[in-house]
């Protein structure tokens, strides 16, 4: 939409020289369309700030520096799921894209259907999840995100609900 129609309410008070009919004081209320360009953001700009507004609260969520319990999972999106709900706190966009490649890339290997746990430590599983992740909270760029957000219509799924303390 390039540009954005609002309606404007006029109200006057009408004289005694007016040529409308009725006593004095009367009101007359007319409602005109303002047609004038309302500034309207792009969507390449929407897409930006919201970007930009992702990856400086992404940036301000503190990485656990204890951790909890050692968590057998069968895959790297359970690890990820698990350590989500055990932290309480969202994965970064591109840490999610991330489990869901390294479980795209088991398929067909020989231990596809192994555990995670039984094949990698889960301590070391989870350590190297917390390493990706804040390499992604710290250093990715609002830009970077656009332009993957843009090629990808359906970046939302790998995005976790942000719901800030406040």
């Amino acid at each position: 939409m390039d540009r954005a129609m609002s309606l404007t309410v006029k109200v006057e008070e009408l004289s005694d020289d007016s040529s409308a009919s009725g006593s004095d004081g009367d009101i007359l209320i007319t409602e005109e369309i303002n047609t004038k360009s309302l500034p309207c953001l792009s969507d390449e700009v929407w897409l930006f700030r919201r970007a930009k507004s992702y990856q400086d609260y992404m940036s301000l969520i503190p990485i656990p520096m204890e951790r909890g319990t050692l968590l057998p999972c069968q895959t790297w999106w359970d690890l990820g799921n698990s350590l989500k709900k055990m932290y309480g706190q969202p994965l970064h966009y591109l840490t999610n894209v991330h489990l869901n490649y390294l479980d795209r890339h088991r398929i067909g290997s020989k231990d596809e259907h192994v555990p995670l746990y039984m094949t990698l430590h889960p301590a070391k599983a989870e350590a190297s999840l917390w390493i990706i992740e804040e390499a992604h909270r710290k250093t990715t760029s609002p830009h970077h995100l656009l332009k993957l957000w843009q090629a990808d219509s359906g970046y939302h799924r790998f995005i976790d609900p942000v719901f800030p303390k406040l």
